[in-house]
Parts: C-alpha cells; sequence; structure tokens
C-alpha cells in the first residue's frame, strides 16, 4: 500500500520494516488523540476557508465514528498501513474520496505526533494523578488509624529510636504529595500546543494557532515552531522525570513493606490471600506484589535516562531517532498504574502489629528519650548523654517506653491535616477541567 509521501519509488521492503519498526504497534495508543487532533485541526481550516462547511461536517461526522471505534480499542492499523495517521487519513478517503486528502492542508506528520504524544500524555496524567490521590488517602486513613502504634526506627539498619506507624504511613503520604508538585510542573510543559508548527518550521497557510489552542484545551500554544519541535523528547524526559519521582516512592514503600512483612522483623502481615507460595517449602506466604512493584518501579526510574540517551546531542530539527522514545514512554504509563493500584490494595489490607516494642531488645530506642528526660531536669546534654552510654554499657539502663513527642510532624503531631491540605492544594492546580470540557466539546461538535 502506498505511503502518503511516497511518490514514483516504492521503499525497499527490508528498509520499510527496519524504519517502521514498532510503530503500528505503539501508535494504537495514539489512535482517539489522532482523531481529536484531526477534528480540531479541520475545525480551523473551515474557519480560514481551506474547507468549506459541508466538507468539515461530512469529515467530523466520520472522524466521530473513528473515534467511537478507537475509544473502544477496536482501532486497527492495516496491513501495509504506516502509521496511525495515515490509517485515519485513508478510512476518510474510502469514505468519503477527495474530502478526505483535504485534512492533512498546513500540517505535517511531524507536528501531527507531536500533538497526539500530548493529548495522550495530559489524559495519562490525569489517570495517574487520581491513582495517587487514591493512594494518598489510604496512606493517610492509615496514618490516622495507627497513630499511637510505636514501631522501631532505623539508621545505618540499627535500632535508633521510636518511630509510630502514624509517622510511616504518613511519610509516604507526604512523599506523594511532592511527587505531585514534580507531575503538576510536567504536565504544564505536555500541556501547550504544538499544532501548526508543522514539520517545525510553520506553514504558508494562514493558520489560526489560538484557535486550535482553544478547541484541544491547552493552557498555550509552543509559540516558536522550531521550538514545538524541538519539544519531542524534552516533553517526554520531563513527564518521565515526574513518573519516576512516583516510582522512587512507591520502590522504597515496596522495599519497607518486604523487610517489615519477613518473619525477623515481624512488624506488618499481608493476609494470606495477597501472597503466594513456595513449590517445595510449605510454610512460605511470600509478599510477590511489593517484590514486583519494586523491580517495575526501579526499571521506570530509568526511563528519563534511556529517553535523554536516545534524544541526546541531536541538533534542532526533526529526526527518525525520536521515534524510538514512544517505545520505551507509552507503555511506561500503563505500568505504574498497575504498580499504584496494586500498592493501594495491599496499604488499605495491610495488618499491623500493635506489640512490637514489647520484645526487650527495643529497650535501647528509648536512650534518647532518657537522655532528653534528664536534659529537662537541667542536667547539660553531654552529660546527661554520657551518663545514659555509660548505664547501657554496664547493663543497667531501664527504659521509660512513655513516649512524648509534640511538635510539628512528630508522633504525637502527625501534622496530616495540613500535608492532606498540601497534596488537594497541588491536584487542584492542574485544572483538568480545562482540557476535559474542551475534549467534551469538540467531540460533541
Amino acid at each position: 500500500m502506498a505511503k502518503l509521501w511516497e511518490k514514483n519509488v516504492q521503499v525497499d521492503q527490508q528498509v520499510e520494516q527496519f524504519t517502521v519498526g514498532k510503530d503500528r504497534e505503539m501508535d494504537l495508543y495514539l489512535a482517539k488523540y489522532d482523531v481529536l487532533g484531526s477534528m480540531a485541526h479541520i475545525t480551523m481550516l473551515e474557519n480560514i476557508g481551506l474547507l468549506n462547511k459541508e466538507e468539515l461536517q461530512q469529515l467530523l461526522d466520520a472522524l466521530k465514528t473513528i473515534y467511537t471505534i478507537a475509544d473502544r480499542n477496536e482501532f486497527v492499523i492495516e496491513e501495509g498501513v504506516e502509521d496511525v495517521h495515515s490509517q485515519v487519513e485513508l478510512l476518510l478517503t474510502r469514505q468519503l474520496g477527495d474530502i478526505g486528502k483535504k485534512i492533512h492542508s498546513g500540517r505535517s506528520r511531524n507536528d501531527q505526533v507531536l500533538l497526539d504524544l500530548k493529548l495522550f500524555t495530559r489524559a495519562q496524567l490525569q489517570e495517574i494523578v487520581g491513582l495517587v490521590a487514591q493512594l494518598f488517602e489510604v496512606l493517610l486513613d492509615q496514618s490516622n488509624r495507627y497513630k499511637d502504634v510505636l514501631l522501631p526506627g532505623y539508621t545505618h539498619l540499627q535500632v535508633a529510636m521510636p518511630s509510630s506507624f502514624g509517622l510511616w504511613f504518613g511519610a509516604y503520604a507526604e512523599s506523594l504529595a511532592d511527587d505531585m508538585q514534580l507531575m503538576q510542573a510536567a504536565y504544564k510543559v505536555c500541556n501547550r500546543n504544538p499544532l501548526g508548527s508543522a514539520a517545525g518550521y510553520g506553514s504558508s497557510f494562514p493558520l489560526n494557532r489560538q484557535m486550535t489552542t482553544d478547541l484541544l484545551g491547552f493552557d498555550s500554544m509552543n509559540y516558536n515552531v522550531v521550538y514545538a519541535q524541538m519539544g519531542r523528547g524534552k516533553m517526554e524526559r520531563t513527564v518521565a522525570f515526574a513518573l519516576a519521582g512516583i516510582a522512587a516512592t512507591l520502590s522504597k514503600l515496596a522495599y519497607d513493606a518486604c523487610l517489615y512483612n519477613s518473619q525477623n522483623f515481624g512488624f506488618i502481615k499481608l493476609p494470606d490471600q495477597f501472597t503466594t507460595g513456595s513449590s517445595i517449602m510449605p510454610h512460605k506466604k511470600n509478599p510477590d506484589v511489593f517484590e514486583l512493584t519494586r523491580a517495575k518501579c526501579n526499571k521506570i526510574q530509568g526511563l528519563p535516562q534511556q529517553i535523554t540517551l536516545i534524544a541526546n546531542n541531536l541538533p534542532s530539527g526533526y529526526f527518525r531517532d525520536l521515534q524510538i522514545i514512544k517505545e520505551v514512554f507509552l507503555s511506561a504509563f500503563d505500568e505504574l498504574k498497575d504498580c499504584l493500584r496494586m500498592v493501594t490494595l495491599m496499604m488499605q489490607e495491610v495488618q499491623v502489629n500493635e506489640h512490637i516494642l514489647d520484645d526487650e531488645k527495643y529497650a535501647l530506642l528509648f536512650s534518647v528519650e532518657e537522655v532528653n528526660r534528664r536534659v529537662l531536669e537541667g542536667v547539660p546534654f553531654r552529660d546527661a548523654y554520657k551518663q545514659v552510654g555509660l548505664e547501657i554499657e554496664a547493663g543497667a539502663f531501664t527504659p521509660d517506653k512513655k513516649v512524648n513527642h509534640q511538635h510539628e510532624g512528630s508522633i504525637g503531631n502527625l501534622c496530616n491535616d495540613h500535608i492532606s491540605v498540601l497534596m488537594q492544594h497541588v491536584i487542584d492546580g492542574f485544572s483538568f477541567e480545562k482540557a476535559n470540557d474542551a475534549e467534551k466539546q469538540l467531540i460533541g461538535r
């Protein structure tokens, strides 16, 4: 089947197979967003006189049908068709004849795929923000529920000072709030319109780029057409860093959970139905979900470096190298979403050991509490530190297991209400409604 760009010479079959690569597979992620972009583009083309009203309506009706098919995950890129852009144009041309050939006026596959990637990415980010918000609420609920249950805190993996499940759950909640700050910045980088930059140098057609920006609900356009093309790879890398931030939080939480779930710690326990067994050891109950989460999230943390190395040292302008970014970028969202769903489920159902510190091996946790108690009674800190240290060495230290931490963010004053306000403020700052409303109106045209 002829390509959009083919003239009289057919490309060598091996070259075609190598250059197309996984594009047909990857482009299925982008299908409905390619249709949305085309709907906005042709609405603008009618506005500047390159389509008449009847042609526009015929094209919009046909594109809505294709959008519905893509939204149901039933869109297919036929054998011999190069990419999603070619398939959509082919379907329109089959149905409408020459009218279908008019939709490409004033754009290139370069700004088409830029637009598709941005529309896809901002939709994926909205889903991820929603899943992070769910996990955040579970963590805060568990923090409040177990705020008075103590557990050992560690430094250097050595027993250090008293901590609590209130602090442990709440720490990961606040970490997600910071991750959302970075995600919001990535979303804002993504949410700018490249359409109209064509191959990276604009067009002699009198395009109305503000119109497509408004129709698609973008915050603004990528104004400079060369920069719009230079943004390919940069947007993906920026978003990948935000995904990696969430992945890092999940990975650390998964590591803690594996450690705390082990018999030697016994701080938490997963319900039996959330663990897996061994083929030869009948007693085994393995935390495979957390182990796989750790591995998947560590892989996601490598994504920014992969994208950097693919796009590194490219001059301005388009290069086919950028195609390979899709292969590592598009699938990362599903992987992170799966991890978020599973960790949320695990954290909802985890069982907490409420009597950890009854074990005498944790008695030395309270040494700092004793030092501080003596300081409050007037003993200089260094003297109190030495006194308690000598008592420990002599085996004469008797702990007082009452803990009185009241400053902001400590065991007795978790500040979870402030953390909740912080997260809500960040989530409100995404302003997803603008993009959602614009897309609904466009589909309803």
